[in-house]
């Protein structure tokens, strides 16, 4: 099985600790309400939602996937930091065994932040992933940081 690893940063002007709270703690909720198009709903399938849990989440009716299944391997709110794996889902293919990912959210002056992301795609076998699928990963995970981002700014005394 082979791994692909990926980095990403996105500097934003919201504090940190308000974006760990929209996109990581509140996500399940905030997510569908503010992008019902791309996600239908979240349930928590096993557990209270921290280390160890399991989420599914639903895509709407057309989309290209139906479903996928993450669990929870970090969570530490004081150092917004946050570890997740797909483990199950359509979005993985007969390509990928799993997804994992590790986000954290670092100050960067007085109001802004720094969201670092890497991403470790583990191949089924020898299969190997296209970059164009990568990146039309990082393009979504992008539009839902922004489709967020632009709430907070428009929303200053939410998740404060």
């Amino acid at each position: 099985m082979g791994v692909t690893t990926y980095t990403q940063e996105i500097t934003s002007a919201v504090a940190p600790s308000r974006l760990f709270k929209a996109l990581i703690i509140d996500h399940d909720n905030l997510i569908p309400k503010l992008m019902p198009q791309s996600i239908k709903s979240v349930e928590l399938v096993q557990g209270d939602g921290g280390v160890g849990s399991i989420k599914q989440i639903n895509f709407p009716e057309g989309a290209h996937y139906k479903y996928l299944k993450e669990r929870v391997d970090h969570l530490d709110i004081d150092k917004c930091e946050f570890k997740y794996t797909t483990i199950e889902g359509d979005v993985l293919g007969d390509i990928l065994e799993s997804i994992s990912y590790e986000v954290k959210f670092e100050a960067t002056g007085e109001e802004g932040s720094v969201c670092k992301m890497t991403s470790h795609y583990h191949a089924k076998g020898d299969k190997v992933i296209k970059e164009e699928e990568i990146k039309a990963g990082k393009d979504e995970a992008l539009g839902l940081f922004k489709v967020v981002e632009d709430y907070l700014l428009a929303n200053p005394t939410v998740y404060v």
